[in-house]
């Protein structure tokens, strides 16, 4: 970039969002940065910033990463309602859900959904998938920032909420894919087999998922359970997907037995590495 960087913002600092505020500092973008949490959380080549509406007044486009639609709609609503404010745009990497997703377009500032699925290695290695949905006014205006966030990203709607879709059918998938392969791996292995001659064998035949692709060999059969990534905000995201579910008449069966699953995990252990749902399956 020639002359001073693109000033963007960033708030929530958290395991994703450290990662991806650490990206476009990277990218070469000046990243003014606040998270809830306290300044401790702040990446390399980012400044803090004291609050959201600080943040507004020092940049024109802004990246979140928050837990939950609530939170959402509080810090949108203070960008927007900062004075003397820089701000125009938002992409949200949040996972917030449809409704909450339109809502928060509809709050007074240009609005990009745009979750992200890759975990947080993904993200520090830049192969982490952007999926963004809104005009294509808005979309062009971000383009910069999201090639600073990966190098992976598709753009797949037009108005918000569509993005949050595909994110809450993508961890859908993913939810079940984990707790199904757990517990086959936990019947192979009550049957003598070893856990890592099955996901080998299962990685080359038709059970392959990205349960035995990554999340076994790199989290579970490592002992690491270090994902970045906690069973909470797992359970959310399906309890997600089945409140849009119900909203639009779609089948839940498949889906009311994968909530179950995570709900019951998540109570047990809050906050665990989602890549814990092994031993809770197995009951080890």
């Amino acid at each position: 970039m020639s002359g001073r960087p693109p000033v963007i913002g960033f708030v929530g600092l958290g395991n994703m969002g450290g990662a991806l505020a650490s990206n476009l500092a990277r990218a070469g973008f000046e990243v003014v940065a606040y998270d809830a949490a306290g300044p401790a959380r702040t990446p390399p080549g980012a400044r803090w910033a004291p609050g959201a509406a600080e943040v507004a007044r020092a940049a024109g486009t802004v990246v979140l990463s928050l837990p939950d639609g609530t939170v959402g709609r509080q810090v949108v609503g203070d960008l927007a309602d900062a004075q003397d404010r820089r701000v125009t745009h938002v992409v949200d990497t949040s996972t917030v859900g449809v409704t909450a997703a339109r809502e928060l377009a509809a709050m007074g500032l240009a609005y990009v959904d745009a979750p992200v699925s890759g975990g947080v290695a993904g993200a520090r290695e830049r192969r982490l998938m952007v999926m963004y949905a809104g005009t294509d006014e808005d979309c062009a205006h971000v383009e910069p920032v999201l090639a600073g966030l990966s190098d992976r990203r598709r753009r797949v709607g037009d108005r918000a909420g569509q993005a949050q879709a595909l994110k809450l059918a993508n961890n859908f998938l993913s939810a079940t894919a984990l707790a199904a392969t757990s517990e086959a791996v936990a019947f192979g292995r009550a049957a003598g087999l070893d856990p890592a001659v099955m996901v080998e064998v299962l990685n080359a035949s038709s059970g392959r998922s990205g349960a035995t692709a990554d999340k076994f060999p790199d989290e579970v059969l490592s002992g690491r359970y270090a994902s970045g990534f906690s069973n909470t905000l797992m359970s959310k995201d399906v309890r997600l997907y089945l409140d849009e579910v119900e909203q639009l008449g779609g089948a839940r069966t498949v889906g009311a037995v994968t909530d179950a699953v995570w709900e019951a995990f998540s109570a047990d252990t809050p906050g665990a590495d989602f890549t814990r749902i092994y031993p809770f399956v197995a009951g080890d």
